[in-house]
């Protein structure tokens, strides 16, 4: 008699491995996915800020998220030169000011440093 409860047991825990197979299968088919990366939501909640009625079509979203994610690219190569020229091993928001000074033209460098010290000012205070 007790063999046989360890049959049926044993007859369910392989019902029970298939099930878990089954489980981990479809937990694999969505490890598989991968998450592309892009800044077409924050690009959205500013266009929303200056124009709460204004739409915008994916081909500008796409041309907007590449933008932005141009301008990062070369202000962090910049950065990260300026901070091999000074010798030190940290990027700090002084280089990253020199580095969009230098990437951009004019008006638009004053502009950008002004709203970059008030964001960092801004970050600070909620700390």
């Amino acid at each position: 008699m007790p063999e046989q409860g360890s049959k049926s047991s044993a007859s369910s825990m392989k019902g029970y491995k298939k099930a878990v197979t089954k489980t981990q299968k479809k937990e694999e088919k969505k490890r598989k996915r991968y998450r592309k990366e892009s800044y077409s939501v924050y690009i959205y909640k500013v266009l929303k800020q200056v124009h709460p009625d204004t739409g915008i079509s994916s081909k500008a979203m796409s041309i907007m998220n590449s933008l932005v994610t141009d301008m990062f690219e070369r202000i962090a190569a910049e950065a990260s030169r300026l901070v091999r020229y000074n010798k030190c091993s940290t990027v700090t928001s002084r280089e990253i000011q020199t580095a969009v000074r230098l990437l951009l033209p004019g008006e638009l460098a004053k502009h950008a440093v002004s709203e970059g010290t008030k964001a960092v000012s801004k970050y600070s205070s909620s700390k």
